[in-house]
């Protein structure tokens, strides 16, 4: 699963953990524009950062 054409290679249990999030980011915009996403936000941020540090470090 690639997410963004600049965004690193994802292994299974990364982008299964992504999908999850999405799911529940969309069902959270469900219930308005008011509500807060940025714990989920955040997480799906250390899940990309977690595979960029990954590739990094195959590089070498």
């Amino acid at each position: 699963m690639r997410t963004h054409p600049n965004d690193p290679p994802l292994t299974g249990w990364e982008a299964a953990q992504l999908t999850a999030l999405t799911a529940r980011m969309a069902k959270r915009s469900l219930a308005g524009p008011d509500v807060d996403q940025r714990d989920l936000q955040n997480k799906l941020d250390r899940i990309l950062d977690g595979a960029r540090k990954r590739q990094e470090k195959a590089k070498k």
